[in-house]
């Protein structure tokens, strides 16, 4: 006989889920069983559930479907809280499942009880609670459908434990896979006036997001290039932009703002393609939040959960653009490099290094800006990001990309502060063999935070202040974390060791790990 577990379980394989995240308890246990016994779902085990959440998202962006999340009761969720945030800002597809005490057992007010839905909602798009085991699968099937592809949404379904194990009718078939909704079209007034904007203008820059960044998208942004003299940039973070050697060039838009606006500088027209308005990432004192220079008109034509694709292609048709765009961007060879390693000498050696068709995985923080101007002319490679700023996103990310894309390369760059949110992710790594590369940026401080302390004109820090920067005393030691977690890692110095340790890590499968002694100021 079938249970509720069971009758999920088959539900999701059905609509096409097929890879479980989970860090899973007592309350879970019968949909642990199912997974067992219901043929066509992966799992894979994660130690804490910031990596589960993590996973998801970074296999969302490349596998374009939704992988299913098993988490438990409210704690479990909300450890896993600030990486679902950061999927809800990429716009990446999730199924969160949820156990939940048994109906009977809540009014006990038992430790574990918790306001499983107040938890979920701030970071869902959808959520919802079972009240038995056929509704179980039904919400099942409503869940995917609403994650949807991508872009899509985070949704989040709450199994009780008695919907778990309680049977199911004799006659019971899992529901059919139940379509998602289409994208939104952009409207035929927003690209009528969008083109007829673009044409007079003098200086007009698009900024892209979203799809608009890889495949298709890319392809007609390179076309209204061709046929017009326009900028094309992105946003400062990206759910993955396709790049490099051959592919369609695009700026990215700095981080701080000041620098942001003087790109910008001088554009009398800003057209929006799955991109908002650009923003200050923080509110400064006496420093404009919104990044539009003064007398540059606005048009937006698709937002970021719109169908920017079909926007782009009846733009470009609009403006009579080519049927192909005529830039493309040249093959860079970058010289060798020697010395103490520095951000800007390991940025060389990872754009000298980078193979064809990799995932670059990118939340190396103060490293990140050298990183992506060296890379720019190397190999073709996607490039993943932060995209809701909440730091230990980076080697979660790389697990689910290189569960999505198994014959393909990932190069996790990551913050030494960032990946210890997270640094659980390195076991899962092993204990799957996944073909991830870990290059730890260890400065032994949180970098990024020592330049903000001085923009935002709090003045000098003191010793105390300091303390709360600094991550030295004791340093980590990443080669010894790796390898306790059974992944093979190197530490380095200079640049000339790390380009060598660096290609021989590529000639094998992964995961590794190689630490960069760096200096504490980038």
């Amino acid at each position: 006989m079938k249970n509720g577990a069971h009758g999920l379980i088959e539900t999701l394989v059905k609509s096409g889920v097929d890879v479980c995240f989970a860090n899973p308890g007592t309350s879970e246990m019968q949909l642990v069983q199912a997974i067992d016994q219901v043929p066509g779902m992966r799992p894979i085990l994660a130690l804490f559930e910031g990596v589960v959440t993590g996973a998801a998202d970074g296999y969302a962006r490349l596998a374009r479907k939704p992988a299913c999340t098993l988490l438990h009761l409210g704690p479990g969720l909300a450890n896993g809280v600030a990486n679902l945030h950061n999927a809800r800002k990429a716009l990446s597809p999730v199924v969160n499942v949820v156990g939940d005490h048994a109906a009977h057992h809540l009014r006990y007010d038992a430790p574990l009880t918790a306001d499983v839905e107040g938890i979920a909602r701030p970071v869902s798009h959808w959520v919802r609670s079972a009240t038995s085991p056929a509704d179980l699968a039904r919400l099942g099937a409503e869940a995917v459908a609403v994650a949807g592809g991508v872009p899509g949404k985070v949704a989040t379904l709450i199994a009780p434990a008695d919907s778990a194990w309680t049977d199911l009718p004799a006659d019971f078939e899992a529901p059919p896979k139940i379509a998602s909704e289409p994208l939104s079209p952009a409207s035929s007034t927003r690209i009528e006036h969008a083109a007829k904007a673009l044409k007079h203008a003098r200086n007009p820059v698009l900024l892209l997001g979203g799809d608009a960044l890889n495949g298709e998208g890319l392809r007609h942004a390179g076309r209204i290039a061709a046929a017009l003299p326009v900028r094309l940039h992105t946003e400062t973070f990206n759910r993955r932009l396709e790049r490099g050697a051959g592919r369609v060039p695009v700026g990215i838009v700095p981080y701080f703002g000041e620098r942001a606006l003087e790109l910008l500088d001088g554009a009398d027209l800003l057209v929006l393609l799955g991109a908002k308005r650009p923003v200050a990432f923080f509110a400064y004192p006496n420093k404009p939040s919104v990044l539009v220079p003064d007398g540059c008109e606005v048009v937006p034509v698709a937002g970021p959960a719109d169908d920017v694709v079909a926007a782009l292609a009846a733009l470009a048709d609009a403006l009579g653009a080519p049927a192909t765009p005529k830039i493309f961007q040249p093959a860079l060879k970058i010289p060798a490099v020697t010395g103490p390693l520095d951000s800007q000498l390991a940025a060389r050696v990872i754009a000298r290094c980078i193979p064809e068709g990799a995932i670059v995985v990118d939340e190396a923080i103060t490293g990140s800006l050298y990183a992506q101007q060296a890379s720019i002319g190397s190999p073709a490679h996607d490039w993943l990001q932060l995209m809701g700023g909440s730091i230990g996103n980076g080697l979660p990310l790389a697990v689910g990309a290189a569960v999505a894309c198994p014959d393909r390369k990932v190069i996790c760059l990551e913050g030494d502060g960032s990946a210890m949110y997270t640094v659980q992710a390195l076991w899962t790594m092993a204990r799957e063999r996944l073909d991830v590369i870990n290059v730890i940026y260890a400065n032994r401080s949180y970098a990024i935070l020592n330049i903000e302390f001085e923009r935002v004109g709090v003045g000098a820090p003191g010793p105390r202040a300091l303390s709360m920067l600094d991550m030295s005393g004791p340093s980590l030691q990443w080669t010894e974390i790796a390898r306790g977690m059974g992944v093979n890692s190197a530490r380095v110095e200079t640049a000339e060791t790390f380009e060598s340790i660096l290609r021989g890590m590529l000639r094998e499968r992964g995961p590794h790990l190689i630490e960069l002694v760096l200096p504490a100021k980038p």
